[in-house]
This record gives C-alpha cells, structure tokens and sequence, in this order.
C-alpha cells in the first residue's frame, strides 16, 4: 500500500509539472506583429512540392518533407496559418517572387541574383552538392573530367547557376526538377546529374536505382532556406522572431528525423529504442513486483506471527531493513545500466566508451541479479524454506574450488590468499550438504575480501573430534565492538558507516549464519579494530569410505602447475556458433594442457564422430540441438564407449534437466552461461595431466 501511493503522488506531481509548464510558455510575437498579421491574412508563401526529401507529394497526395515541417513549427510558434500556393515550375516560381506575387519561398538556395529581392533564413544545415553517375563509373572524378559533357540539371535551381558560373564549358541539358534528371542517368541518356547529397541519396534509395552511385562529392554546396520578400520589413521581422524562437534540439530532430534515417547507427534507430524502453520497463515492473512480493510476504509473516513476541519482534526488524534498503541496492545498478545505456545512443560517443559503458552495464547487472539472488536466499532462510541435502563430498575439491575460484578476485586487490589444508588424505570424505557448504565458505571468503586492503587472507581447514573445522583469518579493518554484537542479523550493514564506504546489504555474514544453523554447526569469530578478523566454522563431520583412494590427491594437485605433453582429444556437441566458440576459447586457454578440439553441429554428427573415433577423452554435450538432442546423443555414444565421460552443458539448469542428464549417462553437468572456473575444474577431474599420472604410476607400484 506505501509503495502505490508513493507511486500515485509521483505520477500526480510529474504530470502537474508538465500541465504547468506546457501552459507557461513565452510568447514569441507582440501584440502589435499579432494584430498586423491578422490584418494581413493575406500573406502567400511559395511552394514547389517536387525536391524530396525537403518537400514532396507523398503516397496520400499531401506535401511533406522537411522544411514542410520546418514550416508548420514556425506557423505553431506564432500561431498563424498562411496562405499556400503551389507551383509544378521552379521558373514560374522565381518569376513570381521577383514581381512580388508571392511573399516568402518555402525553399531556396541564397544566390547573388536572389539578394537583391529576397532576405534568407533558417540555414540550419548543408548538404555537398555530388556528381552522380552511373554504376561503372570511376570514383573520385572531380567537373573538369565532364568538360564538353552533358550533365543533368533542373531549370532555375541554383546549380545550374553555380555550374554556368563556375564551369562554362560543362553542357547543360535541364529539366523541369530533380527527378527526372536522376532519370535521364539511371537509363543511360545523360552522363552526369549535378545536386545536392542529400536530394541524390533520398531518390536513390527511396526509387530504387540501382544503375546509378554517387561519383563525388565538389566543393560547392547547397544551403536551403525560407526567402521572405525584402522590402516586407515586418513580415521579415516576424519570421526572423519565430526562427530564433526555435531551439537546436527541435532543429536536430527534424535534420535527424528526414536526413539520416537510413544512416542511423542501431542504437539511435527508432525499433531500438523501442525495444531498449520496454525491456527497461519491463525490468523495472519485475524489480516493484519482486519488491511488492517480498513485501508482502513479511507483512504476513508478521501478521501470522503475532501470537509469538520474539519472531513478531525479528520479522518487523526484518521487514524495516527490508524496505530501507532494497531500494537503494537494486536502484544503483538499475540507474547505471539505464545511465549509460542512454549515453551509448549518443552521436558523440567514442567506440572506447562504448566499450566501457557496455562494461559497466555487464557488471551492474551482475551486480543487481546477486543483490536479487541474496534477497531470496535470506527470505527462504528465514521462512524455512530451505533443507537439508547430504550428499558423498570429497573436502578436497570444495578446497581446490574455493582456492580457485578467490585467488584471482585476492590477487587483483593486492592481497594474498593462503590455503592451509591439515585435512589427511583418509579423512577427505565426508556426507555433507556441499552446495550450502561452498555458499558458507563463499560467504565468509567474500567477507574477508571486501574489508581488506593489504595483506593476507589465510583459510585454514582441518577435522577437530567429530567435526569439520574452518577459519578464515583476514588483516582488514575489524569490527568494533558496538557493531560485533549484530554483523550476524539481516540487512544490520545499512545503519554504519562501514557499509556506506563498501556497499552492499550486509546479507554474506547472515546467509552463512542461517545455513550454517540449519546444518547443526556453530559459527564464532575475534576481532580487533584496524587489524584484522578471524571467523572460526564448526560443523558436524561425517565420514564414508572412499573406493578411489588415488582421487584424493589428485584434486588437489591439480592446482600447481605441470608441463603438457599429451594431447587430449575433446568432442564438443553444440549447435550454437558463439557458444561453441566460448568453450573453445577457455579451453585453448588452460595452462599445462594441450588439446585437440572436435566440434559436432548436432547429436547425429556427435554419434557418428564417436563410432568413428576410438581416442576421445571427453566430450560437452549440449542438451538442445537440432536433429537429435544431447539426451539421446548420450545414450547412443554410451553404447559405444561406456567409460567415455560425457558433460551436459545447457541453459536449462534445473533439478529435473540434472537428474535428466545423470539418468542417460552423463557424469557431469555444468549450466550456461559457462563460467571458465568450472569448466577448468571439470578438465582437472576427468582429465589429468602427464605428471599426475606417474604420481598415480608410483603409488600403485
């Protein structure tokens, strides 16, 4: 209900704010121009509807174009209409603005001849005049090539002035407008046509003719402006008025919405922005439903609660943090990703910033789905929605994973992470819920990482009577002790001055507590202001007896590096050409492997590789593909070679896809998008390096 009529007043506030502005606009003209223009209703302006796209008849028998439009903007900021009148000669036209039958020409090109009866305005752009040839043509030719030549140009315009001025020995062959003489190339009878870029480009394009190109581009130009008779000195102060009226961005618009239409880059073309507005709202519709959602959901939770003071009391806390934060952590990301979406459709943004700008989108909007995902863990955590799933765990490769996977992250702040592992090679087994435990050591890692500045992180394991051990020792600023006594509760981050330097919601400590109570252990942590923090981890430990005792080692020594000497053979099924190329990539990039990278576009194509192929060490299959899909590709190649081990890979991630793949015979899965830190992981389990194997060699003999 806050959140509606939050909404409600800010709709009822912007669209005042519009009514009040839109109706205090400045009046442009006196009462005395307005009184003479009512008195003179007479006034005729020129028109000649045949120079498109400037102004031109269109499918619907109405004029168009852009000083058309031009045009009725000046007529709405004086609030005038005047008279029309429509020519089909351009020399009729002139004519009659000479002996003042007319009193303003919608357009046309300032010329000496023009001054002396004409005043010019609104020369807002300008466009090159071009030879325009056709198609065989060599590029480049300048006037001098057309010496003693035809070339085509319209009778009256101001070309044919410049080039009877300027290039005498050129022939002339004119025509009544543009448009014919783009005829008269497009079939071969005349060699050239001289006009402006823009009049050659709209015809070419919008007719269709393809026999013809654009030569070059001459150093004269081709201004376009609205003429108004000279010696009408009010009627030219009143357009001079309603022309400085108009502002550049209401000019660019019109320049933009008829000249470049063709030439827009994506970002700017109207589909996109389309497309950009509604994933934006449609984004920001997600965000207030997740958020009226969750709302709610503490609002019944309190209210189902009440009976019981302590759980009220806590859902009440929970839901006043709720409120004065989320909105603060999901608006950050959400305005620089709408931010610098806007500046990427800028004109004048440089391709590096648009480099950096799709960066920093990529990253907030990570940013925005981990803030979601905390939100959700917390809210199913404290709704207890969440259990248990024991599962065979080797601790080995949750310590090779963690180590991998925050070693980079450490090394990029300047800091250093040390693994100390006192866990022996017969006490790695343990039955364990081992998602909930990466997301517990995760938590507390990232902890440890966002508060240092230098120095060290040290995370030691070990096994302590019956149970698993875990501290994580960092050198960062510590906690004083007004705050230790609540870093544990939901959302506690946002009323210190800490999370205001750092950021975040404060949810990393409180998920890692939530689950580590749900898993029957105990969490407690020493801290000194300025000097760093210990985090110390109990959890129950159980063990199982291992049927591969070589594999305990060989996780872990994985993660020192080995010289490649065997070429490993890797089948990846994938219909998909960029995906495929992301995988390549990462594993062309592993270190102390070398491999040879087979690619099948479908699962027949997979099958029939491996009926051919005996020397296959590993193979990604994708689950939807063409022709024959990853499930049924598996099952056929496991007929084939039993042993092979074949990974899933696929965006649909869900527990029953899993359970899916494991069914037909994968032995393992890994979701897209890819992450190269599991994948590396997989290459380590199923394919290890030369040096591992005469470890394995040695201790059999």
């Amino acid at each position: 209900m806050y959140n509606r009529k939050t909404l409600r007043l800010l709709l009822f506030l912007f669209l005042y704010s519009i009514i009040f502005f839109s109706c205090s606009e400045e009046k442009i003209l006196s009462d005395t121009e307005t009184s003479w223009l009512k008195q003179n209703d007479s006034i005729t302006i020129a028109l000649f509807p045949y120079y498109p796209p400037y102004q031109f008849i269109n499918e619907n028998n109405t004029i168009e174009g852009i000083f058309m439009e031009y045009f009725n903007l000046i007529e709405s900021k004086i609030d005038h209409k005047f008279k029309r009148k429509y020519y089909s000669n351009w020399s009729d036209l002139v004519k009659d603005a000479k002996n003042k039958e007319v009193d303003m020409i919608l357009e046309a090109q300032q010329t000496w001849d023009r001054d002396q009866y004409l005043n010019f305005y609104t020369k807002f752009f300008t466009t090159p005049f071009v030879i325009v040839a056709s198609k065989d043509t060599p590029t480049g030719l300048t006037l001098d090539d057309f010496y003693e030549k035809k070339i085509a140009v319209p009778l009256g315009y101001s070309s044919e002035e410049y080039l009877r001025k300027k290039a005498p020995r050129i022939i002339l062959q004119t025509y009544p407008n543009e448009v014919q003489c783009i005829q008269q190339v497009q079939t071969g009878k005349i060699g050239a046509y001289f006009g402006p870029k823009t009049v050659a480009n709209f015809l070419i394009k919008s007719r269709n003719l393809d026999n013809i190109k654009i030569v070059s581009e001459t150093k004269y130009s081709y201004v376009p402006s609205i003429a108004v008779d000279k010696s009408n000195k009010f009627l030219n102060q009143i357009i001079q008025k309603a022309v400085y009226s108009i502002s550049d961005n209401e000019k660019q618009n019109i320049v933009e919405n008829w000249l470049y239409t063709q030439t827009k880059p994506f970002y700017k073309k109207a589909n996109f922005l389309v497309i950009l507005t509604f994933i934006i709202l449609l984004g920001i519709i997600i965000i207030v439903d997740i958020n009226f959602y969750l709302t709610c959901m503490v609002h019944q939770k309190t209210k189902a609660l009440k009976t019981a003071k302590d759980i009220a009391e806590k859902d009440n806390q929970l839901k006043t943090a709720f409120l004065n934060n989320i909105s603060h952590e999901i608006r950050t990301p959400t305005n620089s990703i709408i931010g610098f979406s806007r500046l990427l459709k800028e004109s004048d943004t440089t391709h590096q910033e648009k480099v950096t700008y799709s960066q920093l989108i990529v990253n907030s909007s990570k940013q925005l789905i981990n803030t979601l995902d905390n939100v959700l863990e917390i809210s199913k955590l404290q709704t207890k929605q969440i259990t248990l799933n024991p599962e065979k765990t080797n601790l080995y490769e949750v310590i090779d994973t963690t180590f991998s996977l925050y070693d980079e992250k450490a090394k990029s702040k300047g800091i250093s992470l040390i693994l100390n592992n006192n866990i022996a090679n017969n006490q790695c087994h343990a039955i364990i819920d081992k998602s909930k435990l990466h997301k517990i050591i995760n938590g507390l890692i990232e902890n440890a990482i966002k508060y240092t500045k230098r120095g060290a992180i040290l995370i030691s394991f070990g096994i302590h009577s019956d149970s698993l051990v875990i501290t994580v020792r960092d050198s960062g600023i510590g906690i004083t002790p007004k705050n230790q006594e609540i870093i544990f509760k939901s959302f506690s981050q946002s009323e210190n001055l800490i999370s205001k330097k750092y950021g975040g919601l404060g949810l990393g400590l409180t998920i890692a507590k939530e689950n580590i109570n749900l898993m029957g252990g105990q969490l407690s942590f020493s801290s000194i202001p300025n000097r760093g923090s210990t985090f110390r981890l109990e959890l129950p430990y159980n063990t199982y007896k291992n049927s591969n005792p070589n594999y305990d080692t060989n996780v872990l020594n994985t993660i020192s590096g080995v010289t490649k000497t065997k070429q490993h053979i890797i089948l990846v099924a994938e219909d998909g050409e960029i995906n495929f190329l992301v995988l390549k990539t990462i594993l062309l990039k592993m270190k102390n492997y070398h491999f040879g990278i087979y690619r099948a576009k479908n699962g027949k194509e997979a099958v029939s590789f491996c009926e051919e192929n005996n020397k296959i060490d590993l193979v990604f299959m994708d689950i939807r593909m063409p022709k024959m899909d990853g499930y049924a590709a598996t099952k056929l190649i496991k007929k084939i070679h039993p042993e092979l081990p074949i990974v899933a890979q696929t965006a649909h991630a869900n527990k029953d896809d899993i359970l899916t793949a494991f069914k037909v015979g994968c032995n393992d899965f890994i979701s897209k998008p890819i992450d190269p830190k599991i994948v590396k992981k997989v290459i380590r389990k199923y394919l290890p390096t030369s040096s591992t194997n005469v470890k394995k060699e040695t201790s059999k003999k």
